[in-house]
């Protein structure tokens, strides 16, 4: 109880009685209660995703707003949290992600988008490149570690090098009206997974609208609900073909 009073209280504005008992004041059982409620509460949104998103959400808020002069949520809607349940679904979640500025217009290429995994990837690696005799990656990215093998590092089981052609591949695949010769060779990365071309396009085009609750293959998704214990299959026209 003692380490969730001091987490909340580290962060927000505590309680009288909470700072009271932190400092080792002795009170009595109508105030111990009183305290250990608190807690309890405490310790539930310390837990709690959508708790996190509406503090980060009104911080983010104030200072924009403060910039701009306006008032107002800094962002539209709600966030969507959604389970992301083998690769195949998590390269088309980070491709999505990576993409987004170059889909906005914000950027022409994945390495000029600002407040990238992509870019941060990508300025480490010409960064290193002449100062190690193999580039190293970004310490607080998660590494890309190549193929699946025993024992297997912790990290991404793929090489960076298939993953920066298969987002340079996407990115010039998705948006027909720039001047581009798209290649026609699938990439590397997308026969090893298993995934068909033009489904791996419109699921990095369209990834939020396409999976709600989660995101993977037909198998994947089939495999999550008996775990869960889930009666009724949710839609899976949509799901990443195996």
């Amino acid at each position: 109880m003692t380490e969730v009073l001091q987490r909340w209280s580290s962060l927000f504005n505590g309680n009288a009685l909470v700072y009271r008992y932190l400092q080792g004041e002795l009170l009595d059982d109508a105030q111990l209660k009183v305290v250990e409620e608190l807690a309890d509460l405490w310790r539930q949104r310390l837990g709690d995703l959508s708790w996190f998103m509406r503090v980060l959400n009104e911080a983010v808020a104030r200072e924009a707003n403060a910039e701009d002069q306006c008032t107002g949520r800094f962002w539209e809607g709600r966030f969507k949290s959604q389970a992301l349940l083998d690769e195949q679904a998590l390269f088309a979640c980070m491709a999505y992600v990576d993409l987004n500025p170059v889909r906005a217009k914000m950027a022409a290429t994945p390495e000029t988008s600002d407040h990238t995994s992509i870019k941060q990837r990508i300025d480490h690696l010409r960064q290193t490149s002449n100062q190690y005799r193999e580039p190293s990656q970004p310490h607080a990215l998660f590494p890309f570690v190549g193929s699946p093998r025993q024992p297997m590092p912790q990290g991404l089981p793929f090489k960076l090098a298939d993953y920066l052609e298969l987002l340079d591949w996407t990115g010039r695949s998705l948006y027909k009206d720039k001047r581009c010769v798209i290649d026609s060779r699938t990439p590397q990365m997308l026969t090893r997974l298993n995934i068909a071309a033009p489904n791996w396009l419109h699921s990095t085009q369209h990834f939020e609208d396409l999976f709600k609750t989660w995101a993977g293959t037909t198998t994947s998704i089939k495999a999550a609900c008996r775990r869960m214990g889930y009666l009724r299959l949710p839609s899976v026209g949509m799901a990443l073909a195996r």
